[in-house]
């Protein structure tokens, strides 16, 4: 892929003209992202290393394609990047209304309900992405992961050196979460229904005599609820929406007997 990243850095750079070998390019890469054997992000000893030459590979997909209709069904739509298709070769299980866009690897035993998966996004085997559901382009799905409805997962396509949100294995996203801005949930985590996660939320834990601030990372196997903080302002002191992080999963139980007892012990509404 030495050849793919050069060509593309240096076209995204204005340093080269969009001819037939950039466009080769630019369709391979794109058509490797969705086969799973490249990933905008990945993990390289220990830590999360975003590749800013595929974002730029996806942005140029988006010059080069045109707006066109295209049918599923009864419906119609009009746009630049084409709906995936499906089949029991990719062993996932996809339920209508469930849109996946091209570029964007579903590994094989996901479940995708009516849902929706942007470009460049990467979901791994075992994982559910619920009702209503949205993974946003370029964000990092492990496996194992519970998605429930209403699940908002940001995209974060620009700027190209910016980190996508990542979700990491086994964890649990209640309904109606909110992760954006290139935040991680670490492995194992559980965030308990309506919890919002920012790179700059204040993720409190409050499970020690003094508090531990997190900001923009849920840490591994954390309980997380919705809460506020008070911030003093000019006009006065007001409660400014937080998470807190009420206890930790059991990491030594297997992976669904500790999450059914955390859900339980800490009384967790997903």
């Amino acid at each position: 892929m030495k050849e793919h990243k050069e060509l593309i850095e240096e076209t995204f750079l204005g340093n080269r003209q969009i001819d037939q070998e950039v466009k080769t390019a630019v369709e391979d890469t794109v058509l490797r992202l969705e086969k799973g054997e490249l990933r905008v992000c990945e993990k390289v000893q220990g830590k999360w290393q975003t590749h800013s030459w595929i974002k730029e590979a996806i942005l140029l997909y988006f010059r080069l394609r045109e707006m066109e209709v295209m049918e599923v069904g009864p419906w119609q739509f009009y746009d630049k990047i084409p709906l995936r298709r499906w089949g029991p070769d990719e062993g996932v299980r996809v339920v209508p209304h469930a849109l996946v866009r091209r570029g964007a690897h579903v590994e094989k035993g996901a479940i995708l309900m009516p849902s929706y998966v942007n470009i460049g996004a990467w979901v791994g085997g075992g994982s559910m992405v619920d009702t209503w559901a949205t993974v946003g382009s370029c964000a990092q799905i492990g496996r194992h992961v519970h998605l429930s409805g209403g699940v908002g997962i940001g995209g974060v396509l620009e700027p190209v050196q910016a980190s996508p949100v990542i979700i990491e294995d086994n964890a649990f996203i209640g309904s109606r979460c909110i992760v954006v801005e290139g935040a991680v949930v670490e492995e194992g985590a559980i965030l308990g229904a309506g919890v919002t996660v920012t790179s700059g939320s204040r993720i409190i834990d409050v499970t020690g005599k003094e508090e531990k601030v997190y900001r923009g990372r849920v840490p591994k196997n954390a309980v997380v609820v919705p809460g506020s903080s008070t911030k003093t302002f000019p006009a006065g002191d007001y409660a400014i929406s937080s998470a807190l992080i009420i206890g930790r999963r059991d990491e030594r139980s297997d992976k669904k007997t500790s999450l059914t007892k955390a859900l339980r012990d800490f009384d967790i509404s997903v």
